[in-house]
Order: structure tokens, then sequence, then C-alpha cells
């Protein structure tokens, strides 16, 4: 919110979260409406997602995972977004049998069809970040996983490798900004940015 070329920034979520700024207005949603309406936007970046798991059901889960991603990528080119930065999943494709990897193929379908001049997917492998700042739940095996993952890196291929969420955030701005057309960034670009 630094950056002189922002003048507003409007987040859109179920509660607000602990942020302050002079140019941030919070605005609390309920995604499970048809639609809603937003300020005028040139760019918009959507993260809105959860787990079957926190969701309880497929069902709930998609309503998330696609519907409420699609209803705020659909209300920001309305609100004249021409690009637009979505976080997606590794593994994304329509055609999966694994129902958490088909529904973010078929996000990822639909947001492409809704015509922005630019559309960039990241496809982060294991995102880490502070869940608890965010009052998000903890996930059962998520420190295990992160301290393997942690002791294995010189192994894993970049592309497999946990990536912090500040990083895959930064990388998505920046390909937003620097992109014309479709483009997916892969994990293993984000790890530094």
């Amino acid at each position: 919110m630094a950056d002189d070329s922002v003048a507003a920034v409007h987040t859109l979520g179920r509660r607000e979260l602990p942020l302050w700024h002079p140019k941030l207005t919070q605005h609390r949603v309920d995604f499970s409406k048809a639609s809603f309406a937003l300020p005028r936007v040139g760019e918009a970046f959507i993260a809105l997602g959860t787990t079957i798991k926190v969701a309880g059901s497929q069902e709930a889960f998609r309503a998330v995972d696609f519907d409420a991603v699609l209803a705020v990528a659909e209300a920001a080119k309305a609100a004249g977004a021409t690009r637009l930065g979505v976080v997606s999943a590794m593994g994304a494709n329509p055609h999966s049998r694994v129902f958490y990897n088909r529904v973010k193929g078929e996000m990822e379908q639909a947001l492409s069809a809704l015509g922005f001049e630019t559309l960039v997917i990241a496809r982060p492998s294991f995102l880490v970040g502070d869940r608890e700042a965010l009052g998000q739940p903890e996930r059962g095996g998520e420190k295990l996983a992160l301290n393997v993952s942690r002791w294995l890196a010189p192994l894993i291929p970049d592309n497999y490798k946990s990536v912090d969420a500040s990083h895959v955030a930064r990388a998505l701005v920046d390909a937003v900004r620097t992109t014309r057309g479709h483009r997916v960034l892969l994990s293993g670009e984000m790890q530094n940015s």
C-alpha cells in the first residue's frame, strides 16, 4: 500500500482483519450471496479458499472455491477491472479425478472465460504463513509437514517446496502488473519473491 501507483485498496472478507492503513477499506461480505457491488477498480486479486474439512462437505467447499471466487471475479469485472490475479493450487486440472484439483481447475477455466485482459493464476504448493494471526484454524499435520519439508528442502524440486504466502502475494502482484494475456505462476517461480 506504500506504492504511490495505488490510490486505494479494498478488501472483501467474512470478517475484518487486524490491519489499518489510510488507503485500506475493508468490506465484510457474505460470499454465499449471488452478487455484490464493488467500488471502481483497475485490478483485482483473489485469495479465497477453504478446505473440505473446514467447509464440511464437497458442496460447501465448491461454494467457496468455485462459486465465491467466480462471483468476486465477476464483480471485479463489472467494477472495471481489466487485470485479475488469483491464487489456485498446484495440480489444478478440470479433468482431475481428485475433487479438490478438479474444482480448482474448473475455477481457472471459468475465470479464463470472463475475458480479462490479464489473468494470472498462482499455483502454489504447500502454503506457509501465520494462520493463527489471521484467525484461521490450525491444520493438523501442517507443522510436521513443514518441518519435514524444510529438512528435505535440498532434495525437493522448487515447484514442490513449501512457499511462504507473502512470497505468493508479491509474485502475484508483480505478475499481474507486468503480464498481458494469460499466465500461470508455478510454485517455484514464487519461492524468492
